[in-house]
């Protein structure tokens, strides 16, 4: 594994080699044990968007590892000014030892790490977010004990967080149904890269317009935001189609009885999910995003260890 872009991109094995290092540096750092996988290296951290909880996790990370996390925004990029990603790829390669990017086009992140010598991380694009899947999936077998033969319903928008699903699923063996409103599809590509992974684990990738059909029997709910960074004038629009598709205690009510609620957050009450099924007794919301800190240790400590 030399770069984490899309799960699609990595094997079955490497997907679940990431889950049980991240709960191994995870036990470890809830009892004390200092693990300086990283003792000595630097991560660049580009952000041309921004984020809460991208940063936070990244640099809490790459310290607990005993390494240097150095964040750039666009304005302290020569990128801003026009200089090309070949150059900054191969400037950036001579300095530090991986580069974690979080930014609007995915084309960015793939030539980053064409053009570089170093590992790049994909900390999110407008196509996909791979490390809050690592995250989810994490999260689901501390909860559950297992990720095979799950059903996983996401309810929404088909975005970049439901493309990255898509992928985990299929490489954990887990069934997935997709519902979004016409018009808010996933890619078809990566849908059909998500079937064609799921041939070798044996899960089922669905996607429906039928929120009812997703989360009947589901094990695990989860939705995003229906207003994206970027999108902000397209609310009223979006919240009017979108609202047969909120996750409420009726649609809920559909699934398991022992289901559990996913959100990367943030959240708008009221608007994608109710507050009592964000608030309420099978969300894990918090638990789910502590585990970007333990799944991206393990991606950097994959990528960037000796």
């Amino acid at each position: 594994m030399k770069h984490l872009i899309s799960l699609h991109d990595i094997t079955n094995e490497e997907f679940n080699k990431i889950l049980t290092l991240a709960g191994k540096l995870k036990a470890e750092t809830k009892a004390g044990i200092t693990h300086h996988l990283l003792k000595g290296k630097t991560l660049a951290m580009i952000f041309t968007k921004s984020s809460t909880r991208t940063r936070i996790s990244f640099e809490t990370g790459m310290y607990q590892l005993g390494g240097y996390p150095m964040f750039l925004s666009a304005n302290d990029m020569q990128l801003g000014r026009g200089e090309s990603i070949y150059d900054t790829a191969n400037v950036m390669s001579r300095f530090v030892d991986g580069i974690m990017i979080r930014t609007y086009a995915h084309s960015d992140v793939e030539d980053l790490a064409k053009y570089g010598t170093v590992p790049v991380i994909n900390g999110l694009t407008d196509l996909l977010h791979p490390c809050q899947a690592l995250a989810d999936f994490l999260t689901i077998y501390e909860h559950k004990g297992k990720l095979e033969g799950l059903k996983f319903a996401y309810v929404g928008d088909g975005n970049n967080v439901a493309h990255s699903l898509l992928y985990a699923a299929a490489k954990a063996g887990m069934d997935i149904t997709v519902a979004t409103p016409k018009g808010y599809e996933c890619n078809e590509e990566i849908v059909a890269n998500a079937k064609d992974d799921a041939k070798s684990t044996g899960s089922t990738i669905v996607t429906t317009y039928d929120p009812l059909e997703a989360v009947k029997d589901a094990d695990i709910l989860c939705t995003d935001t229906w207003v994206s960074m970027g999108q902000e004038a397209e609310k009223a629009e979006r919240v009017k189609i979108f609202s047969p598709y909120q996750l409420n205690a009726e649609l809920a009510k559909h699934a398991k009885d022992d289901y559990i609620f996913l959100h990367c957050l943030p959240a708008y009450r009221g608007y994608e999910v109710t507050e009592d099924i964000i608030d309420g007794e099978h969300s894990v919301i918090f638990d789910e995003a502590e585990n970007r800190l333990h799944a991206q240790k393990a991606v950097m400590a994959m990528l960037m260890g000796d």
